[in-house]
């Protein structure tokens, strides 16, 4: 028998980090290789963690609710392999020493409060903390860990951030009693003066009674920091056409019964709107593109990312080689993608990739949207709602037709208006000549 590790997995495309949300194993359980051991969150998707060997489970060197970078050491296992020999001593608690604050020697696992000496004479911490200690101003030599050894965790840093009371050397935490306080009615949220990465600072919002505050998910947050990342670094261009999608319209509406009945599955209008983008990033492959500092890199691969949207979250997945797919197989992948999506079942590779984003904003009746940029993606394109409306045609009349907006986020950049102007025009043009006649789902 020999003790092994488990490290935090990479769960996506440049995923660095993951926050165990639930354990799903305790010490001295019995598991099987590929037995699931954890639930994991990150920026991307939520995963389970496999068990890399059969054995029982050592020491959960992680808690609930603690971020840990990709390749750090999560738990330990007895093995039952072959080989024999005495049990392996159970190693010090790691970190990748790459992503720690240095130290001469890592935590005891004797007690919290050697633990806790041992940090205060310079000892590591896990990077998700070291950045939110720094983030909040709180000196983490006057922490107290809950954690295993003494460890400090991100819960503990969250229960001095939501108290007000942020221990720094001049100000240090204030006594048990004055913690048990009763929680005031009008509580003032805590507002570190750090300025945030657009310069200004944080906002002092105040709970009044009967105010409902809601925890903010990992996933919710996750969400913030890529936005705020995108409109920070992406300098945004928008631009949008009007397309006549009269005929696309009646061609859906004339197949859908047979295509439900052969194939199980309903045909919606996304499919259509993703196979003309695809059409046209070939022909104009800038807009398949990402910003590399030194450089811009055009990529090969024609992979649409699509939004899919939960209760309370939003995920991105990938229809990846989308340029070899009929209308039916992109059909296909997006149906499977939401509905992995909507049951849970999302993997890392199901968010890698995406060159381009196609948002269906339409589904929910917007007409007219202006979309963030998938970063580091150059573009997004929204899809607004099919509406009916009158329009003059060449011939003078008025006809009512099947009408829809296309809105363009770009990033100026990569790209400029010229080329989005013609990369929509010739987008209008696949989408206005789609008929039965010229056009195949299959």
């Amino acid at each position: 028998m020999a003790t092994e590790k488990i490290t935090m997995p990479q769960l996506g495309e440049s995923v660095t980090e993951g926050t165990i949300s639930k354990w799903l194993v305790q010490p001295g359980d019995t598991v099987k290789k590929y037995d699931p051991l954890a639930e994991v969150m990150t920026d991307k998707v939520n995963a389970e963690v496999p068990s890399s060997f059969s054995g029982t489970i050592k020491e959960l060197v992680a808690g609930e609710g603690d971020t840990l970078s990709v390749g750090e050491l999560i738990c330990y296992i007895d093995t039952e392999g072959e080989g024999g020999g005495e049990p392996a001593p159970a190693p010090q608690k790691e970190e990748k020493q790459s992503e720690s604050v240095s130290a001469s020697s890592a935590p005891s696992s004797s007690t919290a409060p050697a633990a806790k000496a041992a940090r205060g004479a310079g000892g590591r911490f896990s990077p998700a903390v070291v950045r939110m200690a720094s983030e909040h101003g709180i000196d983490l030599n006057l922490v107290e860990g809950t954690g295993q050894s003494g460890r400090i965790t991100r819960k503990d840093l969250q229960k001095i951030i939501d108290s007000g009371q942020i221990p720094t050397a001049e100000n240090k935490p204030a006594a048990a009693s004055d913690k048990e306080a009763p929680v005031r009615e009008r509580k003032q949220e805590t507002v570190q003066q750090k300025e945030t990465a657009t310069g200004l600072k944080p906002v002092a919002i105040e709970s009044m009674p009967g105010d409902i505050e809601i925890p903010v998910s990992g996933v919710r947050k996750a969400i913030a920091q890529n936005m705020v990342r995108s409109k920070h670094e992406a300098p945004h261009a928008w631009t949008m056409v009007e397309v006549d999608v009269t005929n696309l319209v009646e061609y859906r509406n004339s197949v859908k019964g047979d295509f439900k009945s052969k194939e199980g599955y309903n045909l919606t209008f996304l499919p259509f709107f993703i196979k003309a983008v695809v059409e046209s990033l070939k022909e104009f492959p800038q807009l398949n593109s990402m910003w590399a500092g030194d450089k811009i890199i055009q990529k090969k691969d024609i992979n649409i990312s699509i939004a899919v949207a939960t209760d309370d979250a939003l995920y991105v997945p990938v229809i990846k080689h989308a340029d070899e797919k009929s209308i039916k197989g992109i059909a296909r992948d997006v149906k499977e993608l939401a509905d992995k999506v909507r049951t849970n079942k999302l993997a890392g590779d199901d968010m890698k990739g995406g060159t381009f984003t196609v948002n269906n904003t339409g589904s929910f009746g917007s007409v007219m949207s202006t979309p963030i940029i998938n970063y580091p993606q150059a573009a997004i394109l929204s899809v607004e709602s099919i509406v009916k409306r009158p329009v003059v045609m060449n011939n003078g009349m008025i006809a009512v037709r099947d009408m829809v907006n296309l809105c363009l986020s770009l990033d100026h950049r990569v790209l400029d208006g010229l080329v989005c102007g013609r990369f929509l025009a010739s987008v209008k043009e696949r989408l206005e000549n789609m008929t039965k006649e010229n056009t195949s789902i299959y």
